[in-house]
C-alpha cells in the first residue's frame, strides 16, 4: 500500500508540475528577424550623424519604474508594459501618455520608447510603454485591439497609478505612430475594439502623438513606398496580409485620415526631414481645421526618420509633447518645472 500511496503521490505532483506548465504566459513572440533596436538603427546612421547617441535609459531617482505588467491575456500569450511614473508628484489625477513602438508593423520593442517615457514622467506625466502583437504573429487589425485595450486597462488602473482618466493621450513613432493615431481617432468603435462588447470602461483618448507616422496609407506617396513591387511582402502587405489591389479595403479601413469628425481629438504630428513617413498629414490637418480641432505640426529640422531614439533630439521632441499635452489637458507648471 505504501508503494501504491508513494506512486500516487508521484503521479499527482506530475500532474500539477505539467497543469502549471501548461498555465504559464507567454509574454514574448521569438521572432529572430525583429532587430529594430536603437544599437541597431545607431549603427545606420551614425555614418550621416556622427555627433549622435543613443538617448539614456537610465532611471534617475525622479522616476518609479514598473515593468512587466500583463495587460491583456489572449489563451497563454499575455501582451505587458512598462510603466514610469513622477516620484516628486505626489498628487494624483496626473495626465498620462501611452507610447507604441514602432518597427514597420513587424518589429520592434516597447524599450525602443524607455528613454522618451522616463522623460516624460520627469514633466510630471504618468508614462507607459506597450507591446503588441507584430505581424508575424497576427495580422492587422491586431495591433490595434491591443492598444485599445492598453488604454482600457490604464483607464481601468487610474487610482492606483494616479492617472486622470480623462486625460489619456496615446503616442507612438513609424508605425506605432500610425496605430496610435488611428487607435486615436476611432474611439471606442466596437470594430477596432473587441473588448468594447463585454466592458463599460472607455478606450478613448484625449489627444493624439502621431510622430513620423502615416496618416493615410491609399495615397499615391504612400503606396509607392508601402506597396512597393520589388518588396514581396513590403512592411504594410505583410501587415494587412496582401497589397493594395488585393486587400484595398483593408488599405482604406486603416488609414487614420478618414475617420476625421467632430469628436476627433486633438493631434499634434511630430515629424522628422523624411516626408515619406508623415504622409497624410497635411491633408489630414485640413479636414480638422474646419471642425475646429486643435493640432500642431512641429518638425525636428535635419533628422532621419527614428530620431526620437537619439540625443540631441529627443530633449526637443519631448518638449514639443510636453508642450502640447500642457496646452490640452490645462497643465499649470511652476517656473521649476518647465
Amino acid at each position: 500500500m505504501r508503494i501504491i500511496s508513494y506512486f500516487l503521490r508521484v503521479a499527482c505532483c506530475l500532474l500539477l508540475a505539467l497543469t502549471v506548465a501548461g498555465c504559464q504566459s507567454v509574454t514574448t513572440f521569438d521572432d529572430p528577424s525583429n532587430t529594430y533596436t536603437p544599437e541597431a538603427t545607431y549603427q545606420k546612421l551614425i555614418g550621416q550623424y556622427p555627433f549622435i547617441s543613443i538617448a539614456n535609459r537610465n532611471v534617475p531617482a525622479s522616476v518609479r519604474e514598473i515593468k512587466n505588467i500583463t495587460y491583456v491575456r489572449y489563451g497563454q500569450r499575455a501582451l505587458q508594459l512598462d510603466m514610469y511614473l513622477p516620484k516628486r508628484i505626489q498628487q494624483q489625477n496626473l495626465p498620462a501618455v501611452l507610447f507604441v513602438h514602432g518597427g514597420g508593423w513587424r518589429a520592434g520593442y516597447r524599450t525602443n520608447f524607455t528613454a522618451f517615457a522616463i522623460a516624460m514622467a520627469d514633466r510630471g506625466y504618468v508614462a507607459a510603454t506597450m507591446s503588441y502583437r507584430l505581424s508575424p504573429e497576427a495580422k492587422y487589425p491586431a495591433a490595434i485591439h491591443d492598444t485599445k485595450a492598453a488604454i482600457r486597462w490604464l483607464r481601468t488602473y487610474a487610482k492606483k497609478y494616479g492617472v486622470h482618466p480623462e486625460q489619456i493621450a496615446i503616442a507612438g513613432g513609424s508605425a506605432g505612430g500610425q496605430i496610435a493615431s488611428l487607435t486615436g481617432v476611432t474611439g471606442d468603435l466596437v470594430t477596432f475594439d473587441p473588448q468594447a462588447k463585454s466592458s463599460r470602461i472607455s478606450s478613448s483618448v484625449q489627444a493624439i502623438i502621431n510622430i513620423d507616422g502615416l496618416s493615410d496609407f491609399t495615397s499615391e506617396t504612400a503606396r509607392f513606398y508601402e506597396d512597393d513591387p520589388r518588396k514581396n511582402p513590403s512592411a504594410a502587405g505583410a501587415w494587412f496580409g496582401g497589397r493594395y489591389a488585393e486587400k484595398m479595403e483593408l488599405w482604406h479601413e486603416a488609414s487614420p485620415i478618414f475617420y476625421v469628425n467632430k469628436n476627433t481629438p486633438p493631434i499634434l504630428f511630430l515629424i522628422s526631414a523624411q516626408a515619406r513617413f508623415s504622409v497624410g498629414h497635411k491633408e489630414k490637418t485640413a479636414k480638422m481645421k474646419p471642425l475646429g480641432i486643435p493640432y500642431q505640426i512641429v518638425q525636428i529640422p535635419d533628422t532621419p526618420h527614428s530620431f526620437w531614439l537619439f540625443d540631441p533630439w529627443l530633449q526637443p521632441s519631448v518638449d514639443a509633447v510636453v508642450h502640447f499635452l500642457d496646452e490640452q489637458f490645462k497643465v499649470v507648471r511652476s517656473d521649476s518645472d518647465r
